[in-house]
C-alpha cells in the first residue's frame, strides 16, 4: 500500500501536513496539503490529503476556480460535510478579504486600470452578473464600496435613487459605477449606456459626479471614462 493510503498520523512527522509547516512554512506546503489542514480528518477510506486532492482535481488543480464553489458544491464530494465545507469556505473568504484590505483602507483612485486590478478581485468569483458602487471622497479617496444589485446571468438591474441614496449616507463627492460581466464580453450593451447616463444626470441635481463606470471580466475591463463615454 503506497503512503498516501496510510492514516495522516502513520505517516512520517515530515510528511505530516500540520508538523511540516510547523517545523518549516506555509510556503513549503503543496496546495493539497494547505487544503487537508482546514478539512482535518478524512474518512474511513481516504485521509485528509487524498480528499483536498480529489477536491482540486474537481476544479482542474485551479485555485480561483475553488473559490468560485458553493457549500453544495463541497457537500456533492463524498467525505466533504457541512463543518468542513464551511471551514473551508471561511479560509477562502478571508483570503479574498486580505487581498483587498489595503485597498480598501481608503486608497486614492488615480486611474482606471488601478480600480478594475481590485474590482476584478471582489467580483472573479461571482457567476451572475452584479452591480457595484464605489464611493470617493473629494480627494478621490475611497469611502465605501458596496454591491449594489445581483441580478442573473444574462444581466442585472441597478436602482438609480439607492445608489444616490447611499451616495449621500456616505457624504461621496465623486462615484464610479462598476458591474461584471461572466460572460468574458466586455462591450457594454445599450441598457448600460442608458443606465449609466441616467445615474450620471441624477447625481448632477446633488453635485455628485458619476467619473467613470466599469466593467470587468477574466479577459480584462472596460472604462467608460476612457472611451470617453462619460
Amino acid at each position: 500500500m503506497q503512503a498516501q493510503n496510510y492514516a495522516i498520523k502513520a505517516w512520517a512527522e515530515d510528511d505530516r501536513p500540520r508538523e511540516k509547516l510547523l517545523s518549516k512554512t506555509p510556503e513549503s506546503l503543496t496546495d493539497s496539503e494547505l487544503l487537508a489542514i482546514l478539512i482535518g480528518k478524512g474518512t474511513r477510506d481516504k485521509n485528509a490529503v487524498d480528499l483536498a486532492k480529489e477536491l482540486l482535481n474537481s476544479v482542474k488543480n485551479n485555485l480561483i476556480e475553488l473559490g468560485k464553489l458553493g457549500l453544495h458544491d463541497f457537500l456533492k464530494l463524498n467525505g466533504i460535510g457541512k463543518v468542513k465545507a464551511v471551514v473551508v469556505l471561511a479560509a477562502l473568504e478571508l483570503g479574498r478579504r486580505r487581498h483587498n484590505s489595503g485597498a480598501l483602507e481608503k486608497p486614492v483612485v488615480r486611474d482606471s486600470r488601478q480600480v478594475a486590478g481590485y474590482l476584478r478581485v471582489m467580483l472573479q468569483d461571482q457567476n451572475r452578473e452584479v452591480f457595484a458602487v464605489i464611493f470617493l471622497n473629494q480627494a478621490n479617496r475611497v469611502n465605501h464600496f458596496e454591491v449594489v444589485s445581483q441580478g442573473g446571468i444574462t444581466g442585472t438591474v441597478a436602482d438609480p435613487r439607492l445608489i444616490l441614496r447611499k451616495a449621500l449616507e456616505s457624504h461621496a463627492v465623486n462615484i464610479i459605477l462598476c458591474h461584471n460581466h461572466p460572460s468574458g464580453n466586455l462591450k457594454p450593451s445599450k441598457a448600460d449606456e442608458e443606465l449609466t447616463y441616467k445615474i450620471r444626470e441624477a447625481a448632477r441635481f446633488f453635485d455628485i459626479k458619476v467619473i467613470d463606470h466599469i466593467i470587468v471580466s477574466h479577459d480584462g475591463y472596460f472604462s467608460f471614462a476612457d472611451e470617453g463615454m462619460i
